[in-house]
C-alpha cells in the first residue's frame, strides 16, 4: 500500500524496527493557498505488514496491526489512515470515519485518508435505509470530491483513480469511469480491482467479450476478487454460457455470501435453466439482503406469470411496493399485469400513478393508451370518448409526447387514440416503423382503424424477429392482450418449438381458444336476442363478442343491423353502424363486388340519415 499511497519518499533507511521518511504534504489548516509542509513520520513495520494484508484483502488482520501502530504513536497519520481504510472495507463506517478524521487532523493532505473518506461514503450507500438512499447524489458528490483531493496530492495513486471510477460508474458516467480505471492500471498494471471495475463498465456497455477478458485479468492477479468472479459470471450469462456463469457465481458467493447482486445474478441463471425453485430461493435471499431493489420482485413475478399465475404475480409485485413505495418500475409492472388480466381500471390507476410522478415515462403513456383502447372497445365507444377519462388520458399522452418528441411509439399511440374517437388519421405521415416496438404500436393503430390485414403484416414481422422462447411468448402474450388471436396462435405455435417450452405454449393456446369460445357464445346469444327484438340486450352482447374477438365478421354485421333497428334512430348509433359495416368489409376482403357496392350505398345512406337527424336536433335546440 505504501508504494501507492505516500506522496513523496525522499529517503528510506531501516533502523530500529521502523522506516524513517521525510514526507511532504498539503496542510488542510494552511488555508486555500495549499502551502506544503514537511514532517518526519516513522512508518513502522506493523504499518507495512498491515499494508500488505490490505492488498490481500485481509482487512481484519490489517486493522489489528494498524491499531497496534497507532497505539505506539498516536500522531502517526499513516497508521490512523490505514486503520480507517481497513475499517471502511469491513463496513465499520462510523469507526472508520473517526480514524480518517484523525489522520486528516494530523496530515490534512493525506491521500489515503481522503480515499478512505470516499470509500466510507460509497459504502454507506449500500444501506437499505431510505434516508441514505435519498441522499445518493449528494453522497456520490462527496466521494468524488474526496477522490479528487487525494489525486491533487498524489496524481498517480491507483486507489484514488479506482474509487473515483466507481463513483463515476454509480453516476452512470461510464466513459469517465473507464478512463479512471485505466489510469489506475497505468499506475499499477496488476491492480485486480481496477480490472474488475473496467469489466463492470464494459458489462454495462454490453461489450461482453471485453468485459470477460477484464474479469479474467482481475482473477489472474487476485483469485479472491469476488467482484471479478461475479462479473465474469454475468458476462458468461449474457453470452449464453449459463453453466460457466453458475460456476463463477458460486465462487463469488463463497467469497462474499452477503452480496445481493450475486444472489440476484444466480437467480437469473437458474431461471434461464428453468430451475424456478432455485431461482426463487435466490431472489428471496436478494430481497432479504437488499429489500429496496425492485429486480428480484419482478423476477419472481416473471416466474409466477410464466406458470400462468398472474394474480400471484401481482401479489408479489405489491409486496415489493410495500417496501419500495412508489417505485415506478414495480408500479409499471403491476399495471402491465393488470392489463393482461383485463383489470382495466386497476391498470389505468397504476399507469396514471406512474405518470403523475414521472410525466416523461413513455412506457406508462403507451400502457395507459392501450388500457383506454381496450376499455373503449369493451364499453360503448361514444360514451367513453365523451367522458372525463378520455380528456385526462389525452392530456397525459400529449404531455408525454412533448417530453419525448422523437418517440414514434408515442406518436402512434396518439394516432390510435384519435382513431378510436373517430377522427381521421394518416399513419403514412408518421413514417414507416423501424423497430419491433414501433411495429407493434403501428399494428395497434391499424387495428383501431379496423385495418386487420395490414395490422397482421406488422405483427408477422415482429414474430419473425423473435429468436428466443422468451421473445416469442412475449409477442404471443401481447397479441392475446390486444385480441389479435391469429398472431397469438402463431406465436404460441412457434414458442412450442423451443426446448422445454411445450407447457407454456399449451397454456397460451388454451387462453386463445377460451377467448374465441367466449366470443362465439356471446355472438350466439346476441343473435338470439336480436331475433326476439330485445335490441338493447342484443347490442350489449354484440359489443361483448366484438371485444372478445374483434375479427369475427358476423358479430360486426349483426351489431350494425341491430343498431339500424333502434327506434327512434339515434345519430351516434347510426354512425357506429357505419363503422361496423366498414369493419365487416375489411374482414371479408373477398366479398363479391355487387355486395360490396350495395353495402357502400347503405353506409352512405346511414351517414346522410345521421347528418339530417343531427341538423334537426340543432334546429330544435335553437327554437325553430
Amino acid at each position: 500500500m505504501q508504494n501507492r499511497i505516500l506522496a513523496v519518499v525522499v529517503s528510506l533507511s531501516l533502523a530500529g524496527g521502523f522506516l524513517l521518511c521525510n514526507c511532504q504534504s498539503t496542510d488542510a489548516r494552511a488555508g486555500s493557498s495549499g502551502q506544503k509542509r514537511k514532517f518526519k513520520v516513522r512508518i513502522e513495520r506493523d504499518v507495512m505488514m498491515a499494508d500488505d494484508l490490505m492488498l490481500k484483502g485481509k482487512y481484519a488482520d490489517a486493522a489489528d496491526l494498524y491499531r497496534q501502530a497507532a497505539a505506539r504513536n498516536a500522531r502517526n497519520p499513516y497508521a490512523a489512515a490505514g486503520l480507517g481504510m481497513a475499517l471502511a472495507k469491513q463496513f465499520k463506517l462510523d469507526a472508520a470515519d473517526e480514524q480518517l478524521d484523525k489522520a486528516l487532523n494530523l496530515d490534512g493532505g493525506n491521500p489515503m485518508a481522503h480515499v478512505g473518506k470516499a470509500i466510507v461514503a460509497m459504502n454507506r450507500l449500500q444501506s437499505s435505509s431510505m434516508t441514505i438512499i435519498k441522499q445518493k447524489d449528494s453522497m456520490l458528490k462527496q466521494a468524488e470530491e474526496q477522490c479528487k483531493l487525494a489525486l491533487n496530492n498524489d496524481p498517480n495513486m491507483p486507489e484514488a483513480h479506482y474509487t473515483l471510477g466507481m463513483v463515476y460508474k454509480e453516476q452512470l458516467r461510464l466513459d469517465d469511469a473507464a478512463n479512471e480505471f485505466k489510469q489506475a492500471l497505468r499506475a499499477d498494471p496488476k491492480y485486480s480491482d481496477a480490472f474488475a471495475g473496467l469489466g463492470l463498465v464494459k458489462l454495462m456497455q454490453s461489450s461482453y467479450a471485453e468485459a470477460q477478458e477484464n474479469f479474467k485479468q482481475a482473477i489472474n492477479f487476485n483469485s479472491g476478487n469476488s467482484t471479478a468472479h461475479y462479473g465474469l459470471g454475468k458476462a458468461y450469462m449474457k453470452q449464453g454460457m449459463v453453466d460457466a456463469a453458475i460456476k463463477e457465481l458460486n465462487t463469488a458467493m463463497y467469497q462474499n455470501p452477503k452480496s445481493a447482486p450475486i444472489h440476484l445474478a444466480m437467480g437469473e441463471a437458474y431461471e434461464i435453466q428453468g430451475n424456478n425453485v432455485a431461482a426463487i430461493k435466490e431472489y428471496q435471499e436478494t430481497i432479504r439482503l437488499k429489500p429496496e431493489i425492485p429486480d428480484p420482485y419482478m423476477h419472481i413475478a416473471d416466474v409466477r406469470e410464466n406458470r400462468g399465475d398472474l394474480e400471484l404475480s401481482i401479489s408479489e409485485l405489491r409486496a415489493g411496493l410495500e417496501l419500495v413505495t412508489n417505485n415506478p418500475d414495480l408500479r409499471l409492472r403491476v399495471a402491465d399485469t393488470c392489463l393482461k388480466l383485463e383489470k382495466l381500471d386497476d391498470a389505468i390507476k397504476e399507469y396514471t400513478n406512474v405518470m403523475n410522478t414521472d410525466p416523461k415515462n413513455a412506457q406508462a403513456a403507451k400502457g395507459l393508451t392501450r388500457a383506454y383502447y381496450l376499455k373503449s372497445a369493451k364499453e360503448a365507444s361514444s360514451a367513453f370518448f365523451a367522458s372525463n377519462e378520455y380528456e385526462q388520458a389525452q392530456r397525459m399522452l400529449d404531455q408525454a409526447i412533448a417530453l419525448n418528441p422523437n418517440d414514434m411509439e408515442l406518436r402512434l399511440a396518439a394516432a390510435k387514440f384519435r382513431a378510436m374517437s373517430g377522427a381521421p388519421i394518416d399513419l403514412a405521415a408518421l413514417g414507416a416503423p423501424k423497430t419491433d416496438g414501433e411495429r407493434v404500436a403501428y399494428a395497434e393503430a391499424l387495428l383501431a382503424q379496423n385495418k386487420f390485414g395490414e395490422s397482421r403484416e406488422q405483427m408477422n414481422i415482429v414474430l419473425a424477429n423473435a429468436n428466443t422462447a422468451k421473445q416469442t411468448f412475449a409477442v404471443g402474450d401481447l397479441a392475446l392482450m390486444i385480441k389479435d388471436y391469429d398472431s397469438a396462435e402463431s406465436a404460441y405455435k412457434k414458442g412450442a418449438t423451443f426446448a422445454g417450452s411445450e407447457e407454456r405454449a399449451k397454456r397460451g393456446a388454451a387462453l386463445v381458444a377460451k377467448a374465441k369460445d367466449q366470443a362465439r357464445q356471446d355472438l350466439t346469444l346476441a343473435d338470439d336476442l336480436a331475433r326476439k327484438r330485445q335490441l338493447a340486450s342484443a347490442i350489449d352482447k354484440y359489443h361483448a363478442a366484438i371485444y372478445e374477438n374483434p375479427r369475427v365478421s358476423d358479430a360486426r354485421m349483426g351489431l350494425a343491423k341491430t343498431l339500424e333497428r333502434v327506434s327512434p334512430p339515434i345519430p351516434s348509433e347510426l354512425r357506429e353502424a357505419c363503422t361496423q359495416y366498414r369493419a365487416f368489409m375489411s374482414l371479408e376482403p373477398d366479398m363479391p363486388p355487387k355486395e360490396k357496392e350495395k353495402l357502400l350505398k347503405r353506409i352512405a345512406s346511414l351517414e346522410e340519415k345521421a347528418y339530417r337527424l343531427e341538423q334537426k336536433a340543432k334546429q330544435q335546440k335553437r327554437g325553430y
